[in-house]
């Protein structure tokens, strides 16, 4: 299971980077919002590197912007290898894509927590992440799912519903050894 994440996760991601950054280029075209910088500021508190004031480097900015999305890709993977695919899924990990931000962002001093932000702002950040989020849970459960069922889905199919009396799966059957 891991090993196929490891090389799944990353092409997952970039998709999933592809695809809200796209959206995002086509939501600054109509809106007139300009590129945040918020990647790129993030990324010098993070690595040490020297900060500048204004306009930031493009590079760094799309390094850290691409680099979380592929980065994350690897746990959507683990996530579909380990049976938990479909929009469920993939809304579930929206939220992980969004407190990753937030978690690197407050920490390091660049951003503020989202109940302080223009709702305009936090809307179209929630539906980029969202676009993120599911595109990235796509290909991460296609390619998933040419290993067959992972071993949540293949405990559901013995009786569907969540029930006590229904034990785990033998250990065999599992990807966990």
């Amino acid at each position: 299971m891991m090993k196929h994440a490891l090389w799944e996760g990353p092409a997952a991601g970039a998709a999933g980077v592809l695809a809200m950054t796209l959206g995002e280029k086509v939501e600054q075209r109509l809106t007139g919002r300009p590129d945040s910088h918020v990647p790129a500021r993030t990324m010098q508190r993070l690595t040490g590197m020297r900060e500048r004031a204004g306009r930031q480097p493009a590079p760094v900015n799309l390094a850290m912007h691409i680099g979380q999305g592929i980065l994350l890709g690897v746990l959507r993977s683990v996530m579909a290898h380990a049976g938990l695919r479909g929009p469920w899924s993939s809304a579930k990990f929206a939220v992980v894509r969004l407190t990753n931000d937030q978690i690197l962002e407050n920490a390091t001093g660049v951003g503020s927590p989202p109940p302080t932000w223009p709702r305009q702002e936090l809307v179209v950040d929630l539906l980029h992440k969202t676009v993120y989020a599911f595109t990235t849970g796509v290909v991460a459960d296609a390619l998933a799912a040419r290993s067959g069922p992972g071993p949540g889905q293949r405990h559901a199919a013995l009786r569907p519903g969540r029930h006590a009396d229904v034990g785990p799966i033998p250990r065999e059957h599992a990807h966990t050894r």
